[in-house]
């Protein structure tokens, strides 16, 4: 599985000449509203099954959940159904507020 970093995203997200991921938010509704990255789009773990079909599996998605735990599963799950570009955001949503973006809020 792939796996990006904080810092790693931020820049694929500033670099006009690359193609922006689909950012898939695998937290739940609450946790979604407390923080995220801007652009993200919130598809609960426990919806993804029954979602799937909805998702583009060409396209680039970075999973991303509270500290990586839950992505890293979804990552897995979307690779065995056939999307081949699936990176998990290292250390999630916290590390993210952490080395990025400080001003977002932690829980």
């Amino acid at each position: 599985m792939n796996t990006i970093t904080p810092t790693e995203l931020h820049a694929w997200l500033n670099d006009a000449a690359r193609p922006a991921p689909v950012l898939l938010d695998v937290r739940e509704p609450w946790e979604f509203e407390t923080a995220h990255i801007a652009g993200a789009t919130l598809i609960p773990m426990n919806t993804i099954p029954a979602q799937i079909d909805t998702l583009d599996r060409q396209a680039q998605t970075v999973v991303i959940c509270h500290h990586g735990g839950r992505s890293m599963q979804v990552a897995n799950y979307l690779q065995q159904h056939g999307f081949s570009q699936v990176y998990n955001l290292t250390g999630g949503v916290n590390a993210w507020a952490l080395k990025v973006d400080p001003a977002m809020p932690t829980y």
